[in-house]
């Protein structure tokens, strides 16, 4: 290299090095490794004047600049301003000036440094001026380029955030099913680019009357608040058709001074108030508070009325969706039990969830019906599909469960006899049921399943365990014998029939699911159940169901807020009869029987204190008894049983059922059966394994 060359090689980096210092632009100088700034332009100063902590914060000996660049120049600029707010050389430029972390150049830098190519954004400075920034590698420094946004790149940028903010806002919208969602959406997107703090969505009904369906930062007491204040003041600062802008309290004491002191207690200093207005009619309010004073610009007035129309048009659509939810739940539950019996047999507690997001019945029903001798029949079924059709078709079948059960089919036969009614509909309606009946005589408990999970049994001190019933296609599919299978329950056994939608998470298995309930009973049920017996008062324990209910439900999927399919949960808790409550006797097959029944009759019920009983007991036992001496054949038994009611039972071993005659006044008999109809609160008969059975239930007194 010649003399020449070097001379105009320094010559050279003077220039630039001046043109550095004398551009209007800010140039930082940053050590790639240790992020030290190792040269900063008096642009960089000015730029950072005003940050905190900025100014002055070199050590004495430290240069603003580098001082032993030997391109440094002999003196600044004219109008350099010094050298006062510049980042002192030296120093981690994070630690010196924060805000540059806060403008992201640290994760951005690296981000350059790695990929080895210029990182280009956009930023605003401490003196809200914003800035087109450029990162660049120039190994082994980075490069910082910081140029204010012209008239032009200012507008583009104001109007590709506009675009963008609405893009958001309209695409989360668009998702927003309820009324709830749209207020979430709102608080989510266009809360934080407008810097505004609170929140306040509000549906109109017909009437006119409001409806809170969103509210964010303001006090948990808030919507007491807002009850309480007069309507006339809310209409005249919220009516209309027409947008509000508030910027501070004192504005907003002269348009309503009543309101103005309920404004001061929510903390906040300007508002927005924008009418909803979709379809020509308006839908709602949205109020978009700030906490301190804030002046609107015509821009920022425009852009949020834009904005409101687009939250208008969602919150009219869930509106939509939301009637059509409560229609379809409201029509759901007319089809559920509106209640659980109360019977000596069991304690219970039932949950249906409906399908998270769907607006449309599901086909899960469950149901507990009382059956003679203190026995109770429990089913629990899932028609396939949602929708009107699939709720009518279970609407249809519980009221066929219901039918069938008053003639006290056994499990078996009565899935046969539905599954026929299943196929008589003509339409193409599958489901599945679990059908048990308990007797707490005997603790045994009767169950047969068309294609239904099999329940969770949990003994005392046990585990959880789904004894399988015989196998059966579901209903709908073909005709099928049902087989019944036994099994024994000890005292306080808990028993939980379900759907799958309880445990059913989209593509688990069943028996993942199943694992998930096991795991969930168990947990729940670790806290020791009340001591009831058959007679005590149950309220303890069933507030211990209840809360078992919800225990296994949070622990589930069907918990969730988004759920696939509706699920129901029947648990109940089950109890045997005390020994000495039950009591049962052969009898002879001759008149004597009716004679020698009633002797048993007057003992037993001397024993438990029912002597009130004995004339309407005794007549209903002698007519039972004497119907089978002169109709029916084989061995004779009677039983009596001290529930809630005091039943009297008479079997035989013929399958012929007795049958009501409605004798004339000549007739010398034929009156039997309507008198034991008038003695009784209710009776009835019912196939056993070997002949049939007549009861009748007397009330205690």
């Amino acid at each position: 290299m010649t003399d020449v060359d070097a001379v105009g090689g320094a010559t050279g980096e003077r220039a630039a090095l001046w043109m550095l210092r004398v551009t209007p632009d800010a140039v930082l100088l940053l050590d790639a490794g240790d992020w030290r700034v190792r040269y900063a332009n008096p642009a960089a100063g000015r730029l950072f004047l005003t940050t905190p902590g900025a100014a002055g914060n070199h050590a004495p000996d430290e240069a603003p600049y580098a001082p032993d660049d030997p391109a440094a120049p002999d003196a600044p600029p004219p109008d350099d301003p010094g050298a006062p707010g510049v980042p002192p050389v030296g120093r981690v430029a994070w630690e010196a000036l924060p805000v540059l972390r806060d403008l992201g150049f640290p994760e951005r830098g690296a981000r350059a440094v790695a990929r080895g190519e210029p990182e280009v954004f956009d930023a605003q400075g401490p003196d809200g001026t914003w800035y087109r920034v450029r990162l660049v590698p120039v190994p082994p420094c980075l490069a910082a380029y910081l140029a204010p946004l012209s008239a032009e790149q200012r507008a583009a940028r104001e109007e590709s955030g506009r675009a963008r903010l609405v893009g958001t806002l309209t695409g989360a919208l668009a998702q927003a099913l309820t009324a709830r969602d749209v207020a979430q959406v709102v608080a989510d997107h266009v809360l934080p680019p407008f810097g505004a703090s609170g929140l306040v969505l509000e549906t109109l009904s017909p009437t006119g009357r409001p409806r809170l369906v969103g509210l964010v930062g303001y006090p948990e007491d808030w919507p007491e608040r807002v009850g309480r204040s007069r309507q006339e003041d809310r209409q005249r600062l919220l009516g209309g058709r027409a947008p509000r802008f508030v910027s501070s309290l004192k504005e907003l004491e002269r348009l309503s001074p009543r309101l103005s002191e309920m404004a001061r207690a929510s903390g906040k200093g300007a508002w927005a108030m924008l009418p909803l207005i979709a379809s020509g009619h308006t839908v709602g309010v949205c109020i978009i508070s700030y906490d301190r004073p804030r002046t609107f610009s015509d821009e920022e007035r425009g852009l949020l009325i834009s904005l409101s129309g687009l939250v208008a048009q969602a919150l009219e659509r869930a509106r939509l969706y939301d009637a059509e939810h409560e229609r379809a739940q409201r029509f759901q539950q007319d089809l559920l039990p509106r209640g659980l019996p109360v019977l000596p047999a069991f304690t219970a507690a039932a949950r249906y969830l409906p399908a998270g997001d769907r607006s449309e019945a599901g086909g899960d029903w469950y149901d507990a019906l009382p059956l003679s001798s203190g026995r109770v029949a429990l089913v629990i079924g899932d028609v396939l599909g949602h929708g009107q059709r699939p709720a009518t078709a279970m609407g249809r079948l519980r009221t066929a469960v219901t039918a069938l059960t008053a003639l006290d089919h056994p499990p078996g036969e009565l899935l046969a006899h539905l599954n026929d009614i299943v196929t008589g509909l003509g339409e193409e309606v599958y489901a599945t049921c679990l059908y048990a009946v308990y007797d707490p005589s005997s603790g045994r408990l009767a169950m047969a399943s068309a294609g239904h999970p099999p329940p969770a049994v949990l003994e005392p001190g046990g585990a959880v365990r789904f004894p399988e019933p015989a196998p059966g296609p579901p209903l709908g599919v073909a005709a099928h014998p049902y087989r019944a299978t036994e099994l024994t329950l000890p005292e306080g056994t808990l028993v939980a029939l379900w759907t799958d939608g309880l445990v059913r998470t989209g593509r688990a298995e069943r028996d993942a699911g199943t694992g998930l309930l096991a795991a969930a009973l168990a947990e729940a049920a670790a806290s020791p159940p009340p001591r009831v017996g058959c007679r005590d008062d149950r309220e303890p324990e069933a507030a211990w169901l209840e809360k078992l209910c919800e225990t296994v439900l949070a622990a589930l999927p069907a918990g969730r807020a988004r759920r696939e399919d509706d699920a129901a949960l029947l648990a109940l808790r089950t109890h045997r009869l005390p020994e000495e409550d039950v009591a049962a006797w052969d009898l002879p097959e001759d008149p004597s029987a009716a004679r020698l029944a009633r002797d048993r009759l007057r003992e037993r019920l001397a024993r438990w204190g029912l002597q009130e009983l004995e004339m309407g007991a005794e007549l209903v036992v002698s007519e039972l008894i004497g119907n089978v001496v002169r109709h029916a054949a084989g061995p004779l038994r009677l039983r009596l049983l001290r529930t809630d009611v005091l039943t009297c039972e008479v079997s035989d071993a013929s399958e012929a059922t007795p049958r009501v005659r409605h004798a004339s006044l000549l007739d010398e008999s034929g009156r039997g059966l309507q008198l034991v109809g008038a003695m009784t609160s209710r009776w009835g008969a019912r196939y056993v394994r070997h002949g049939k059975t007549i009861w009748a239930e007397l009330p205690l007194p």
